[in-house]
């Protein structure tokens, strides 16, 4: 299937700012407050998990319908075997740097808390995904989804795709009411460690999978060709994004204050236990359901819409997710994730051992590294930049 580069170009779109997102100086940095998150309830690591989604329903149910489920079943659960390798090669590559290098102990304490390669227990919950090395709890979440996934594609090309929906709306509501608790409060007593960490994830997997388990339908139906989304998001059919922008509207001012303090903590109280963000709660459910329709029906409908400024801003969008730095990085976000986690890891040694770096430093470095997320992508594509000559005719 030949891929969409508008959706290659939005995961390099997230990669880059999730980078930039996650490079730690001491006293902070000007780069890291540009950022949608500043103004919506919506963050990069959603939009990269609702797009794997997407394409896993796209590629698979597309392979499953040609080659029977059997087949992409079997695909699906080789790239899951593939994802492990690379999330187990993460946290070996930086533990084994953690030993090479002075004070990097220290340093990486807080993100990786206590690891002991003598301690049986913390090595099983690494392996087994219950403890999380900071920046390392992506992919775990991706795994787990990718195991249940061929058997809910199974079901969406079957005309079954609303028990799919139905249930992941159900699943993600008993995560907002903590009944996972009921099987993660005695495995974290059973993991526990001296340092009270017996689990430690950053994601509520009941919570986030509605993020995942969303795109694989919208995919899946996609790959079915049962969607026409030029009819859903049609210049003429405006109810979709003006909903969208009253609910944006309704939480900028919401997010300004809970980004600056300014929130009431009368309103903080309650407000707070609706905008989790490890759970996915609903705060952020509704701005993201909102700001992935507004920008779907931009992209789709906007370049026919009558009015000029709807049109220009189309195309600035388009131009944005068009341009080909960020369409490469999509390409191979699997490669480019695992390595944007080595650098934020380096960056965050680097500023550690060194004296207070000023504003254009840390801006110079951050600048750097987003150049540098590239690499991967362009070794992989090496063929593509740096074409083999001809072959040398063979002697006689």
């Amino acid at each position: 299937m030949k891929r969409l580069d508008v959706l290659d170009g939005m995961r390099g779109y997230f990669l880059v700012f999730m980078l930039l997102n996650h490079l730690i100086f001491a006293g902070g940095y000007w780069l890291v407050e540009i950022n949608h998150r500043q103004l919506t309830f919506v963050e990069d690591a959603q939009g990269f998990v609702f797009m794997s989604g997407l394409l896993v329903g796209m590629v698979y149910a597309r392979k499953m319908l040609k080659s029977g489920y059997e087949a992409g079943r079997d695909k699906i659960w080789a790239r899951a075997i593939e994802l492990y390798r690379y999330a187990m090669g993460i946290v070996l590559f930086i533990l084994a740097a953690r030993l090479l290098l002075p004070g990097a102990t220290a340093i990486w304490q807080d993100w990786l808390g206590v690891i002991a390669l003598n301690d049986p227990w913390r090595l099983t919950s690494i392996a087994t995904f219950f403890y999380q090395p900071t920046f390392m709890d992506i992919l775990p979440q991706y795994i787990v989804y990718m195991i249940f996934a061929p058997a809910l594609i199974w079901l969406c090309i079957t005309g079954r795709w609303t028990w799919v929906a139905i249930g992941s709306l159900v699943i993600w509501m008993a995560g907002q009411l903590g009944l996972q608790r009921l099987v993660t409060y005695p495995i974290d007593g059973m993991l526990g460690a001296p340092d009270q960490e017996g689990i430690r994830a950053s994601f509520n997997l009941l919570g986030w999978q509605i993020v995942f388990f969303s795109g694989l339908v919208a995919g899946s139906l996609t790959a079915m060709k049962k969607i026409e989304w030029s009819r859903i998001f049609s210049p003429e059919k405006t109810l979709i994004p003006k909903v969208a922008a009253a609910i944006l509207l309704f939480f900028l001012p919401l997010r300004i204050a809970t980004a600056h303090d300014l929130m009431p903590g009368f309103i903080l109280e309650k407000f707070g236990t609706m905008e989790i963000r490890a759970d996915f709660g609903p705060v952020y459910l509704l701005n993201f359901a909102a700001l992935a329709a507004g920008v779907a029906w931009l992209l789709i409908a906007g370049p026919r819409h009558e009015h000029p400024y709807i049109r220009k801003a189309a195309a600035v969008l388009t131009g944005v997710f068009s341009l080909s730095f960020l369409q490469l990085l999509g390409r191979h976000s699997l490669h480019v994730y695992v390595w944007h986690v080595i650098i934020v890891f380096l960056v965050r040694y680097i500023d550690g051992i060194s004296p207070d770096f000023s504003e254009l430093t840390k801006t110079a470095i951050a600048i750097s590294c987003v150049a540098l997320l590239a690499l991967p992508a362009i070794y992989r594509e090496r063929e593509t930049f740096w074409p083999a000559g001809p072959a040398e005719p063979k002697k006689a």
